[in-house]
């Protein structure tokens, strides 16, 4: 006890004959707490560098990469590739996911000839620069099929990274600001009446956002003996894999593009039919999916401002940037687009000239999640919110990540993606958990899904992928 009391004498005297620099260090001590205070005092180190030293001393090594599996799944003709990233430590890895369901073994190909010789033997904490390693890696960026292959690698290193540090990958990125995320739905019909008993069913099960399509849009879509041969040429009903053949399947051919007057039109009249049935209480949104010329889709977006949309989602192409200043202009119609964004060169400019509303963007087809997430940080100085691309076609994987993204981020609009069915249930465990319109999270460290290797055996696909592509209603070729 003597010798802490001369060790206070002499550090209080010390600081005493520093002039103005020792009172300057005595004032910030006690303002740093009585702790710090009592600590520097009596010669003993800061709490914190003591725990912090005792943390590095007795800490967990760093991990390094060893080695990379890939698994390619069909679930309801839909494609899946996913991953597995192993690690140094016994029994722990990642999980990754490449969502690019028509060409799954181009990225299949990608991440075991390019990707994995690169990263095995890296350490596992590097992601920033493995993934930048790998965005310049093809010389040529923005690559979709590069996107998606790294989007896999990328988001199994977040995964291990929570596992390890035993919390959920939303926590690096500032911990949850919501609970649940809210979703949409979609709502179709061949006629008003049944679009409007399938609008009732959804928001009786707790849907507060529909995604109204153009009355018979799909009972419009005639089968037209005239194009038998363009079999294999054009896009199957429900495109993306969901229930199209493998590409270079031969099939019918549907006419998947009526008429921009006809589809205005139709658009215009579900929506008005809807309004009036159910009234405001409930959000709707509309896409035009890009099918609609520059011209047309201003007249639509100024067609559709009395029933006070969500979002027209993709109301032109995204490339047609200089018309989207003039449709800013003349309506006031909420704007998402996003869904075939692969480079920054496509949305940087209409999200620093604010010439759209919500990001649509499909996250592993931009790179996965360390981009989505930079992404969304300039989106939210600009008044975007995001709404990740979620289709069936996008694996539950994906889903997980645009989960843990929408837990986090402040300027978080809307998510997309239906319940799962119980064989997605069985192949990844820890899948979301989807009712009464929400997505709810499980909690788990990581991002919280695996893949059960035994079901994806019995999964695994037999064909490369699917095709797309669509046909207009004179048989010639249509952007999708």
């Amino acid at each position: 006890m003597e010798k802490l009391k001369l060790l206070s004498r002499r550090n209080m005297i010390k600081l005493a004959s520093g002039g103005v620099t020792g009172a300057a260090a005595l004032n910030a001590l006690r303002l740093a707490g009585g702790g710090a205070l009592a600590s520097f005092v009596a010669g003993l180190p800061d709490p914190v560098q003591a725990a912090q030293s005792a943390t590095l001393k007795g800490g967990m090594p760093r991990l390094k990469i060893t080695d990379i599996k890939v698994f390619l799944t069909v679930v309801n003709n839909t494609h899946m590739c996913n991953v597995k990233v192993y690690t140094s430590e016994p029994g722990l890895y990642g999980i990754g996911h490449a969502d690019h369901a028509e060409r799954v073994w181009i990225e299949k190909e990608y991440i075991e000839k390019f990707l994995k010789p690169a990263v095995v033997g890296r350490y596992c904490d590097e992601i920033e620069d493995i993934w930048q390693m790998a965005w310049v890696a093809p010389y040529w960026r923005s690559s979709v099929d590069s996107n998606n292959a790294m989007s896999a690698i990328d988001s199994a290193l977040w995964d291990i990274f929570g596992k390890r540090a035993g919390v959920p990958v939303c926590n690096f990125f500032g911990g949850k600001v919501r609970p649940k995320i809210p979703m949409f739905a979609n709502v179709g019909g061949a006629s008003l009446q049944q679009q409007e008993e399938n609008a009732q069913k959804l928001i009786a099960d707790g849907y507060q956002f529909l995604r109204v399509a153009a009355v018979g849009k799909v009972g419009r879509r005639p089968v037209d003996p005239a194009f038998a041969n363009l079999r294999g040429q054009g896009n199957l009903p429900g495109g993306g894999g969901q229930g199209a053949p493998g590409f270079g399947e031969r099939g019918p051919i549907y006419v998947n593009r009526i008429r921009e007057g006809e589809y205005i039109t139709d658009q215009v009249e579900s929506l008005e039919h809807l309004r009036n049935k159910i009234g405001f209480n409930i959000d709707m949104l509309a896409e035009a999916d890009a099918m609609m010329s520059p011209a047309n889709g201003i007249v639509l977006s100024k067609a559709l401002e009395p029933f006070r949309l969500f979002w027209l989602e993709e109301a032109f192409g995204s490339e047609d940037i200089a018309w989207h200043e003039q449709l800013r202009q003349v309506s006031a119609t909420p704007i998402a687009l996003g869904e075939v964004f692969v480079s920054q060169h496509e949305w940087l400019p209409l999200v620093n000239r604010r010439l759209m509303d919500f990001m649509r963007m499909h996250v592993s087809a931009c790179g996965g999640l360390s981009h989505a997430r930079k992404v969304a940080a300039l989106c939210e100085f600009n008044g975007v919110k995001t709404s990740w691309h979620g289709p069936p076609n996008v694996s539950p994987v994906g889903h997980a990540v645009n989960m843990h993204l929408d837990l986090a981020l402040p300027n978080f609009g809307l998510g997309e993606g239906a319940p799962f069915n119980q064989t997605l249930q069985d192949l990844f465990p820890g899948i979301p958990e989807r009712h009464n319109g929400f997505t709810f999270p499980n909690d788990r460290p990581g991002l919280g899904i695996d893949i059960d290797e035994k079901v994806a055996a019995k999964l695994a696909a037999t064909t490369p992928g699917s095709d797309r592509g669509t046909r207009c209603y004179d048989g010639s070729p249509c952007k999708p």
